[in-house]
């Protein structure tokens, strides 16, 4: 387990299916807007400013012009172009060298398909020994908006036995944030049937999975704060994905 990550960086995810709506069914459209989501998901990763953090995600994600972004903001235009600018290039600066999308057209559909189906059943299955066969060596579980992480095979292996591989499951795919996606359903004894829980968006390094970070919903904290965030079933329904499983 890593140190708590203490600023308030997380976004909800996003599905991929808005892109979808919003553009229309050119393929380069599609790539290109997907590359901006992923831009924007991993800035805020990666600890912008909250100015730029907000003008980058209402630019490149939402679509929002400059003067748009500046009355959303309370701020001038020329502060979200700066601020815009900056966050591009702290952005660039910490990006991988291939984005997800390379990754995604380099693979195929059919082995990300492989990938997806691999992993939901692991952990359908409790399978601790593929899950951590298909992640690479220094890969991270994040799980917004708790603050807890854990980085390696070893650390992730034993949070995985301990804690969500000693509980039922149910999944299907999705997509999010411009990359491969998980809906994951926990078993609710109480009404005997899976409530959506966890949407776990798949960070690629070539066929191993780098990163999986599981936004949480309301229905899976147990926290004070908790009404704060959006319950499973709206959460879910982004997606289109149902509000429940058998």
């Amino acid at each position: 387990m890593d140190a708590p990550v203490t600023d308030p960086v997380w976004l909800e995810p996003y599905p991929d299916r808005w892109l979808m709506d919003d553009l229309g069914p050119s393929p380069e459209a599609r790539y290109e807007q997907r590359e901006s989501v992923e831009l924007a998901f991993l800035a805020a990763l990666q600890h912008l400013p909250p100015l730029q953090r907000a003008v980058l995600i209402l630019r490149e994600v939402v679509g929002f012009s400059a003067a748009e972004t500046s009355s959303q903001l309370g701020t001038s235009v020329p502060s979200v172009n700066s601020a815009l600018q900056r966050a591009r290039a702290t952005a660039a600066d910490g990006l991988p060298a291939r984005s997800q999308q390379s990754t995604l057209r380099a693979l195929g559909d059919q082995r990300t398909r492989e990938i997806v189906e691999r992993y939901m059943a692991a952990l359908e299955r409790g399978d601790a020994d593929t899950l951590v066969s298909m992640l690479t060596e220094d890969a991270t579980w994040s799980m917004p908006p708790i603050p807890t992480w854990f980085r390696g095979l070893e650390s992730v292996r034993e949070w995985l036995v301990r804690d969500p591989l000693s509980v039922r499951w149910r999944h299907l795919p999705a997509r999010a944030n411009g990359q491969l996606a998980v809906g994951c359903y926990l078993f609710d004894s109480g009404r005997d049937s899976y409530a959506p829980a966890v949407i776990d968006v798949l960070t690629l390094e070539g066929d191993r999975i780098a990163a999986v970070t599981g936004f949480l919903t309301a229905d899976t904290l147990e926290r004070s704060d908790a009404g704060a965030w959006v319950p499973g079933a709206e959460v879910f329904a982004r997606f289109g994905l149902p509000a429940e499983l058998p």
